[in-house]
């Protein structure tokens, strides 16, 4: 004789048993929010209708708009000024904001040699850069630089050169407008921190250089 198969007796017990949560959890909401004001209901309902998915819920990407360096750096490369100073000026977008970097080239000069003062071309770009600065409230941190040569003045190293170069340009942003308080920083870096390492003994690296720190 054939075997009749086995009933599976135990299935309808588990959906009951899954019935029975599911009823057990409606009453316990219903019995939380009959504890809940109307104007509190009112906030829940307001919040999961209003509520936008946000881009890790919907998987979809959330484009930004430039970042307020982007902009710094964008406004300094259109300005007339500074694009007119050509090689003389080399602008750097960095992860805490923009560089300016005012440099000695034979055209133009900025420092006579082993000397912390600007030469008049140098004084006009060194008021320039400021005045472009002027639209802008960001800090500034100011460096001088020299080349690789040694200083031939006794007592008179390439850190003291290097330092009377940021104070020159520090005074000439005061003078242009530049409100003390946004100077964060004069430092001079003597011949360490060459613009070109691989030849350290150019005229560019004769420089003075002007961190714009920017946030956000």
């Amino acid at each position: 004789m054939p075997v009749a198969p086995a009933r599976k007796a135990g299935t309808w017990k588990m959906a009951y048993a899954d019935f029975l949560t599911a009823l057990m959890a409606f009453f316990l909401l219903m019995w939380l929010v009959a504890g809940v004001s109307p104007e509190e209901r009112t906030g829940i309902a307001d919040w999961f209708h209003n509520r936008t998915p946000d881009a890790a819920a919907t998987g979809v990407a959330v484009q930004s708009g430039p970042s307020a360096a982007d902009r710094v750096f964008s406004a300094l490369s259109e300005n007339p000024a500074l694009l007119a100073a050509g090689s003389s000026v080399v602008l750097t977008e960095e992860a805490d904001g923009v560089r300016i970097d005012l440099v000695d080239t034979a055209d133009r000069p900025l420092f006579d040699r082993a000397d912390g003062r600007f030469t008049e071309a140098g004084l006009t770009l060194a008021h320039d850069a400021a005045l472009a600065l002027n639209g802008t409230d960001s800090t500034l941190v100011l460096e001088g630089h020299t080349d690789a040569f040694p200083s031939q003045t006794p007592g008179y190293s390439n850190w003291e050169l290097s330092s009377d170069r940021a104070n020159e340009a520090r005074r000439v942003f005061e003078a242009a407008g530049i409100a003390p308080q946004r100077i964060r920083g004069v430092t001079g870096l003597a011949d360490t921190r060459p613009l070109v390492p691989a030849q350290p003994h150019l005229p560019v690296n004769r420089r003075v250089s002007i961190l714009v720190q920017v946030e956000g």
